[in-house]
């Protein structure tokens, strides 16, 4: 339980690089890619499915398997802590959400809000891609979703929140290319020796035999 405290020192911290004026001199984020993909209010949903994908694993894995759950946090800090480093560092901003809607519907009226609330700042790279990866690491990692049936959901629904980060104008291509990395970083430092401690196994077995 004291591996949620990182969640309230996160949030802090986060707010703080948001709103506290800490960083100032933001750097825009774009590529050519961003001026080809079009506004798109209809990727919402999957935007914000994150918002229940990533809870959801975490609860889970909370309360029906605490190793996994340990290996989840452990992800979401290594990688939320170099992505914040990044922020403190090399501010970023982008400039893609478009000046007016040529639809007017329930999608469209949300993301009026939904801009004005969360700012353009501290985008590259992409809480929301990372966020993504941590829930389908994490259910990778559990008994639970071992078939490839589940493996596929998990993978393909981190994939479709990743692309529709672009599509709602929140994140840039280079956005979601960065958090790739800090995905890897992560893996690397937690998933790594739980592989390798499993593929040892059936080579050390066999020498005791």
């Amino acid at each position: 339980m004291w591996l949620l405290l990182f969640w309230p020192a996160f949030g802090l911290l986060f707010t703080l690089l948001e709103r506290g004026g800490i960083t100032s001199g933001f750097h825009p984020v774009y590529c050519a890619l961003d001026g080809m993909i079009p506004f798109c209010e209809y990727f919402l949903p999957l935007y914000l499915y994150w918002f229940a994908f990533l809870p959801f694993m975490l609860i889970y894995t909370f309360l029906k398997d605490v190793p996994a759950f340990r290996r989840m946090m452990y992800f979401i800090m290594v990688t939320y802590i170099i992505t914040v480093t990044v922020y403190f560092i090399y501010p970023t901003c982008q400039n893609l959400r478009p000046a007016e809607f040529q639809r007017d519907n329930i999608f469209t009226r949300f993301l009026a809000w939904f801009y004005v609330y969360d700012t353009n700042t501290n985008v590259c790279p992409s809480i929301h891609v990372i966020g993504s990866f941590a829930a389908m690491n994490a259910a990778w990692d559990t008994k639970k979703f071992q078939t490839r049936g589940w493996r596929w959901f998990f993978a393909l629904s981190a994939v479709l929140i990743s692309i529709s980060t672009v599509f709602v104008k929140q994140h840039s291509v280079l956005d979601v290319l960065w958090a790739l990395p800090v995905c890897a970083a992560g893996v690397l430092t937690v998933y790594m020796p739980k592989i390798r401690k499993r593929e040892k196994a059936p080579a050390l077995e066999k020498l005791s035999q």
